[in-house]
């Protein structure tokens, strides 16, 4: 499964964004997806993930209640909607399909990974 992320780029503190993560060549519709991020520096981290239902999420403490995810499955699409930025949330974010149905929080769960896309919020 190739995954393409994209929606990054640069926002204000307090600012939003909408990541997208489209499935190419073929589906992700019954795996979960996550979505992580690595700062500069850091080790890369877990944000959020959906189930492949789409109806049970998982969330970092560090974004509960800013952050939420959602799927297509029409469409194939995952998208994150991250509002309320902070300039911790600066990284780049990544999509993983799991390789399993329900929603995982460690990066064992996953096993294809997209691009990347980068995410900078300025103070």
């Amino acid at each position: 499964v190739q995954l393409q992320a994209s929606g990054g780029g640069l926002v204000q503190a307090g600012g939003s964004l909408r990541l997208s993560c489209a499935a190419a060549r073929r589906t992700f519709s019954n795996n979960a997806v996550g979505w992580f991020r690595q700062a500069p520096g850091k080790e890369r981290a877990f944000v959020a993930s959906i189930n492949w239902r789409g109806g049970d999420t998982r969330y970092a403490d560090s974004v509960k209640g800013r952050f939420t995810i959602s799927r297509d499955v029409a469409k194939n699409t995952v998208h994150l909607q991250m509002s309320s930025l902070k300039p911790d949330d600066t990284a780049v974010y990544y999509c993983a399909s799991a390789r399993g149905a329900a929603a995982a929080v460690g990066i064992s769960g996953y096993q294809y990974w997209g691009q990347g896309t980068l995410v900078t919020v300025s103070s």
